[in-house]
Order: structure tokens, then C-alpha cells, then sequence
């Protein structure tokens, strides 16, 4: 591999998890919003339910953090990751604040069971009525870690996405999405064109269901729902699927980071999650680069956010 391919996937591995952060930070302003009802987002701007500065970030990015951390750290240990969400929850590390201000239902309680001794790998929540989205909008440094697996080893790369949902979310809407979810990134990182994983027939999606049961829904979102259906079809919403499918069609919409973005955050409600979705997804297509460098100025801690990023893509797994 040359220098220059070196280069460029270094950019996309960096641009997921810093694209994360941005899109979780430009999102938070008008988290919990319904759409249409507030002044649409054109830029970082604070504010919101937690009374952000622009720039700041909520648990999205936390949890991606603390992921990456135990990853560069440990290795791959779930045991330490939920170890290191508890600390985030309890104490703080890995806040933009230095206080845990915005965490899930079901995140929360699958902690307190992993507190109360279950192991992390049973720890999350497995009804199907706790199909958040909290394990795909913290994804990104997993997918870093594990794009070398792309191609030649999807099998390893889904085992490593869905295992990193089950600390917090064992819903099989949420496994389901982080497989897929995984798999995109990863192939986005390694250079694959973004007109390609959003082809239904992209040859990927063959594999991945001999590897993985997929939930219909998640299998309905790869299969093309994404670009076929528009607002109010399309939604911001805390569901894992409809998360997943919001993201994918925002990132359609626009050729570029900016674009994607903004059409991303204003869906409204859950819009620093779909806007997490989408700056994964913006930023592994069109690396670090490519990503606003407007917004990028005000973003917090995104040098320490860019270094571990760099840090995963020399510690595969």
C-alpha cells in the first residue's frame, strides 16, 4: 500500500469519528424538537435542552470516546468498555462538561445491570421495545479499528460490530443495524465510493446475511427504503431503524458533508444522533477534509478527538 493510499484512509478513519462528533454537536441544539417547529439549523449554534456552548457535544460522542479509549488501551474487552461507560455515567469521564447531562433509558439500566454483576456480553437490554440507537451512534471507533477486515473478512468485522452493541443494546433491531451499520463505515474507510454501499445491490449484502440473521427492518433499510421514501416517512427518531434509515438517506441527499448534515440535524428530535449517524458516514466517505472546516473550528476537543482516531486506525482488531 502506498503512502498516499496510507494517507487518505488515515483521513477517512479520522473523518468517522471526528464526523461523529460534529454531527452530534451540531444536532444538539435542537435535540428533542420536533421538525418544523424551531429556526432551521445552517451552522453550529448553541443552546438546546442541556444549554450547550456550539461546538460541544452530548453522550454520542462520550460513549464514542470511551470506546476508543478502551480499544487503544485494551484492546478488544468489553468487560473494560462497560467499565468505562460506568465511569462516563457515574463520574463524568469523557464528557464535554465533565458530567454525564444526557444518557439513554436503556443505556442506563443496562449499566446498572453490568454494575449489579452481569457480564457485559448480557448486560444490555434484549426486548425488542429497547431498540435505541445508542450502540450504532457510538459505532465509529470499532469500524475504525476493524476496516482492515474489509473485504476479506466481513464475518470478524460483523462480530466485532454487533459484540460491541450487547453491553447496552441486545435488541436484534440493535444488532442487526450495528452489523450493517459496521460494514458500511469499514468499506467507507477503505475507500469504497459512497454510490456504492448505497446500492441495494451492492454484493456486500449478500455475505453479511449468510453471516448474520437480519432483523426484516434493518434488511428492509440495506434493501433501498432509504432512498425511496422522504420526510414525514423519513424520521429523526430514537428507534434504531429508523435512526439508521434517517442517516443513510440524509447521506444520499447531498454529495458532500455539509449537505448531508444539515438535512440530517433537522429532521429534529433525536437530531444529535442522527446527526452522529451521518457525520460517521459523511466523514469516513470524504475524510477529515471534507468535513466543514467552519464547523470544525468550533468543535470541541477536536484535536484529542482526531488523535485517537489516529491511534485506532495503528491498534487494529
Amino acid at each position: 500500500m502506498s503512502n498516499d493510499v496510507d494517507e487518505a484512509l488515515i483521513g477517512r478513519a479520522v473523518g468517522c469519528l471526528v464526523g461523529l462528533a460534529l454531527g452530534d454537536a451540531l444536532g444538539a441544539a435542537v435535540e428533542f424538537q420536533a421538525p418544523g417547529t424551531f429556526p432551521p439549523v445552517t451552522g453550529m449554534r448553541g443552546g438546546g435542552p442541556f444549554g450547550l456552548t456550539a461546538g460541544q457535544w452530548t453522550d454520542d460522542t462520550s460513549m464514542a470516546l470511551a470506546l476508543a479509549d478502551s480499544i487503544v488501551v485494551r484492546g478488544w474487552d468489553l468487560e473494560d468498555q462497560a467499565r468505562r461507560y460506568v465511569r462516563w455515567w457515574r463520574h463524568g469521564d469523557y464528557s464535554v462538561t465533565g458530567e454525564c447531562f444526557d444518557i439513554g433509558i436503556t443505556t442506563a439500566a443496562a449499566l446498572a445491570r453490568f454494575e449489579g454483576g452481569i457480564p457485559a456480553l448480557q448486560s444490555g437490554i434484549g426486548d425488542h421495545r429497547s431498540a435505541g440507537n445508542g450502540s450504532i451512534m457510538r459505532l465509529a471507533p470499532v469500524a475504525i479499528a476493524a476496516s482492515h477486515r474489509y473485504p476479506d473478512d466481513l464475518a470478524g468485522l460483523v462480530e466485532r460490530c454487533v459484540d460491541s452493541s450487547r453491553p447496552t443494546h441486545r435488541a436484534p433491531q440493535a444488532l442487526s443495524a450495528c452489523a450493517v451499520f459496521g460494514v458500511v463505515l469499514a468499506a467507507l474507510i477503505a475507500g469504497e465510493e459512497h454510490q456504492v454501499i448505497l446500492d441495494p445491490r451492492w454484493s456486500a449484502w449478500d455475505e453479511v446475511r449468510t453471516i448474520v440473521n437480519l432483523h426484516p427492518e434493518v434488511d428492509e433499510v440495506i434493501s433501498g427504503s432509504h432512498g425511496e421514501r422522504e420526510p414525514p416517512e423519513i424520521v429523526g427518531s430514537g428507534y434504531v431503524v429508523r435512526s439508521l434509515e434517517a442517516a443513510l438517506w440524509a447521506f444520499g441527499k447531498h454529495p458532500d458533508a455539509r449537505g448531508s448534515l444539515l438535512v440530517a440535524v433537522n429532521l429534529g428530535d433525536d437530531a444529535d444522533t442522527t446527526g452522529a449517524v451521518c457525520g460517521q458516514l459523511s466523514g469516513a466517505a470524504w475524510g477529515v477534509a471534507g468535513l466543514p472546516e467552519d464547523w470544525l473550528g468550533m468543535l470541541a476537543g477536536r484535536d484529542e478527538v482526531a488523535a485517537i482516531a489516529a491511534a485506532l486506525v495503528a491498534g487494529p482488531i
